[in-house]
């Protein structure tokens, strides 16, 4: 599980040199320092992370020195064989074939894609063929046009959108192991700070794994073209500490909080189209088609991150989807306001 964990410092170390000197600078001129992007390959928090990262970097340095040797020869050509006017307008002397320099441009070359190579097999085999432990934690991935549904197959647990997974502590690794599938089209599951692009295919299972270091929220994007909403199906992995993670669980293992001061809301969620797509632990919609609803409100978000979870915004997700999320999959409901009002009251107790 640790492989891919070698010590590069010596390859990074530029990239971060850099980072801090525009970091200082900025300050120094009063400006605002530039926010460190919450997809920055180059912030790793997990091994699989880790090792892509320091595989940039070394590739980098390498294509690096190819520019910097590249263009210093061409500059030192153009300098140094510029037409002069002693010239006379007569072409330098002309050398037809060197055994040696076609030796160099074609070993050197060859023995670069050689290394790339080696380094790359490498980090693809150490994170492919990592061994899955008795303590990981299994979680079953679906992409749908366009949202995710998350289920922890031995814990009997189905969310979406938002996947909470503990952290994993090296003394005491808990992984996590997804399985990726897809209910319709190709996506493709991307948190680069915690793991690398790995596809969902339909009828073709995937799997993919992470070991987040340190605890909190990391986000994520489908990164393969899956329709019209493809840059609207947003990810969020909330790593938690032991104590939350299991915390999370129990909740989630709750079924959907039955309140009789919005049974009116309930009796129209349960007469209308919703329980065609949606389910609710406890009751009779027992749809597949939508995110299941039984914790609606413990999520940050709803349409996959489109928007914050609100009351106000998800009166208009019920009312008319298209206005947050053009070309969705979900219907307008067509509610009169009175049970919109209804309907979203029973929606906020579903905690």
């Amino acid at each position: 599980m640790q492989a891919g964990q070698s010590n590069n410092s010596f390859a990074r170390g530029p990239l971060l040199a850099i980072g801090s000197v525009i970091w200082q600078v900025s300050i120094a001129v009063g400006a605002t320092p530039p926010p460190l992007s919450p997809t920055n390959i180059f912030a790793p928090a997990s091994t699989p992370a880790d090792s892509i990262a320091h595989l940039s970097v070394f590739v980098l340095a390498i294509t690096g020195i190819i520019f910097a040797v590249v263009f210093t020869l061409l500059v030192y050509a153009v300098i140094q064989f510029r037409e002069r006017a002693v010239d006379g307008g007569h072409e330098p002397a002309q050398v037809y074939g060197s055994t040696q320099i076609e030796l160099a441009w074609t070993i050197i070359p060859i023995l670069i894609v050689v290394v790339l190579y080696l380094a790359t097999a490498r980090v693809i085999h150490a994170v492919q063929d990592a061994p899955q432990p008795p303590t990981a934690v299994e979680v079953t991935a679906i992409g749908h046009q366009y949202w995710w549904e998350f289920r922890y197959p031995k814990l009997g647990i189905v969310t979406a959108n938002e996947l909470h997974i503990p952290v994993s502590d090296p003394a005491n690794p808990t992984p996590t192991f997804l399985t990726l599938l897809s209910a319709d089209t190709d996506h493709s599951f991307w948190i680069p700070e915690l793991a690398g692009k790995t596809d969902l295919v339909p009828n073709h299972p995937n799997r993919m794994w992470m070991d987040p270091h340190r605890t909190g929220i990391f986000l994520g994007q489908c990164a393969q073209y899956c329709g019209v909403q493809h840059a609207k199906m947003l990810l969020r992995v909330s790593v938690d500490s032991p104590e939350d993670f299991a915390a999370w669980l129990r909740r989630q293992e709750q079924p959907a909080v039955q309140n009789e001061s919005v049974a009116a809301g309930r009796r129209v969620f349960e007469s209308t189209a919703c329980i065609n797509c949606h389910a609710v632990a406890g009751t009779n919609a027992n749809g597949r088609f939508g995110p299941d609803l039984t914790h609606l409100m413990s999520r940050t978000t709803i349409a996959a991150g489109a928007v914050e979870n609100t009351r106000k915004s998800l009166r208009l997700w019920v009312q008319d989807p298209n206005k947050i999320k053009p070309g969705s999959l979900m219907p307008a409901m067509q509610l009169s306001d009175a049970d919109l009002d209804e309907v979203v009251s029973y929606m906020e107790t579903l905690r």
